[in-house]
């Protein structure tokens, strides 16, 4: 049977290619979303399904075709038709593309969107501030858990209140609406769910060099510990951080291994843990002078601190207090497969952990010394001045907790 897939555009008849109509009026019946069948509710015998797998079996019900499902914008850009297609095996499938609100939106403001990054965050928690600190121009498709008006909220509060932005809602209706302003003008404005968002960052943040291991001297220190920049780099191969990773830093000190995180996940959210005040203030400064905005610092003790944040998909722990076993078990019990390295300079420490992570049955455990000797001049000489060697314990839980 033959099944005809189209994007429908924003929805508004106006946004509808000739082709498209011509595949909805030789069709038997209409599937999708109820606001993309209203246009054809009085004409066409419709069945309002959004889940694929519904989807395709109404059309496996169906004497016979063609059947069209009406998509959201274009085939090919977030929509839906990426998980129908493959339960469409058996039947003649067709695709027609519509109008995405990419284009569209871009079309209505005026620019070009060749160099724009894009992004989904409808329906899904997602780090849209940290997309657009990192880009000079994000396009966001919103809604759900992300709505334009808290990207505004979160921009301003995270100091970006000049970021341009473009947002625009019920595109291709009659009650269509496009605002323009900054961050910090639109901060008050209320959206509807479904919105796009176009932002222009005219300075984005961007690792000066594309592995990790800032100089120690871009950061304030002050008398708090610091994670140097040979073991900063060593800890982040272990972490394995990905772009959208939650990261718990324990022990966070200066937040060098935070900042170096935040840089490595831009998408992500790094949770910054550190009982000391002094350490605190300097996690927030040594954050916002490299533009890591995505460094949250959390004050307190763990494991406590640690109950009430997002569940991990790396944790790095510098320094746990005496209760590392307990650390464990948490970001175990939050993430069963959480990734997670831990630093010691002392033979306690280093038995503590390798045990602890036997005990909690993690695989793929690396155990790893590092010593590093830098040199120093004395007059026309280099001395060579040697580091505290460190341990690096590294490993991978379990997809099922024990």
């Amino acid at each position: 049977m033959k099944v005809y897939l189209i994007g429908v555009g924003m929805g508004g008849l106006d946004t509808l290619t000739m082709e498209a109509m011509r595949a909805i009026e030789e069709s038997q019946i209409l599937v999708g979303a109820p606001r993309l069948l209203e246009p054809w509710s009085d004409t066409k015998r419709t069945a309002a399904l959004i889940r694929p797998a519904e989807i395709a079996a109404a059309i496996g019900r169906e004497a016979e075709g063609p059947v069209a499902v009406l998509l959201s914008g274009d085939t090919g850009f977030y929509s839906g038709a990426k998980g129908l297609r493959p339960l469409l095996g058996e039947h003649e499938v067709r695709t027609i593309p519509g109008i995405s609100s990419l284009s569209y939106f871009c079309a209505k403001i005026g620019t070009a969107w060749q160099d724009v990054f894009l992004v989904s965050a409808h329906g899904r928690a997602h780090n849209a501030v940290g997309e657009i600190q990192s880009h000079r121009r994000t396009f966001l498709l919103t809604g759900g858990q992300t709505s334009a008006a808290d990207i505004c909220v979160q921009l301003c509060e995270r100091g970006m209140k000049d970021v341009e932005l473009w947002v625009g809602e019920r595109l291709s209706y009659p009650e269509e609406r496009i605002v323009h302003g900054t961050a910090e003008a639109l901060a008050g404005e209320a959206f509807s769910d479904l919105a796009v968002l176009l932002a222009e960052n005219p300075a984005p943040v961007e690792r000066p060099m594309t592995v990790p291991g800032y100089p120690d001297g871009e950061f304030q220190r002050g008398q708090v510990p610091m994670t140097k920049e040979e073991i900063r780099s060593l800890v982040l191969s272990k972490l394995r951080p990905a772009r959208d990773s939650v990261i718990w830093d324990v022990g966070a000190g200066t937040g060098s291994v935070s900042v170096e995180c935040a840089l490595s996940a831009p998408a992500g959210v790094v949770y910054a843990v550190e009982r000391d005040p002094e350490a605190l203030e300097l996690i927030g400064a040594n954050a916002a002078a490299l533009g890591a905005a995505n460094v949250v610092p959390v004050h307190g003790t763990a494991p406590e601190a640690l109950e009430g944040l997002a569940a991990p998909d790396r944790v790095f722990i510098g320094g746990s207090g005496g209760a590392l076993e307990p650390i464990l078990q948490l970001a175990r019990s939050r993430t069963p497969s959480v990734r997670i390295a831990v630093t010691a300079v002392t033979l306690e420490t280093l038995q503590e952990a390798v045990t602890a992570f036997g005990r909690l049955g993690f695989r793929d455990v690396d155990i790893v010394q590092a010593s590093i000797t830098r040199t120093r001049s004395a007059g026309r000489y280099h001395m060579m001045d040697a580091q505290n060697p460190v341990w690096i314990i590294s490993g991978t839980g379990m997809e099922t907790a024990p």
